[in-house]
């Protein structure tokens, strides 16, 4: 298996080693799609999600959220976390004043607040 790059955050808090783990892989080309679930079981985090292109027009990306053993249709933490996990990585603007996720319950919208360049609230 190909390596792949992925981000974690410790999402909820300003103090790292806290919070909820996420692992975040927000560039999954390359990815065989059989093999997601292992790699969420691999990480061991409460959460792991995997950023794909939109399907619809509607959204903006297409999030995908997988606990070690299942693939869940949404969940708040791995949501917030991966909204700031996007932004620092440069693939949502700081001119941005929501992004909408499509998710397996649907597009599901996240307002953005911006400190300058930094996302500050979501």
């Amino acid at each position: 298996m190909t390596g792949h790059r992925y981000l974690h955050y410790d999402v909820f808090t300003r103090r790292p080693l806290a919070g909820n783990q996420l692992a975040v892989f927000s560039k999954t080309a390359g990815i065989d799609p059989s093999v997601i679930q292992r790699i969420a079981l691999e990480m061991a985090f409460p959460e792991t999600t995997f950023i794909l292109p939109p399907e619809t027009d509607d959204t903006d990306v297409r999030m995908r959220i997988f606990t070690p053993r299942h693939e869940l249709s949404m969940a708040g933490h791995p949501t917030i976390g991966s909204t700031f996990a996007l932004a620092n990585d440069g693939v949502i603007e700081p001119d941005r004043d929501r992004l909408v996720f499509g998710l397996g319950i649907g597009p599901t919208s996240v307002s953005l607040e911006w400190a300058g360049d930094e996302l500050a609230f979501a």
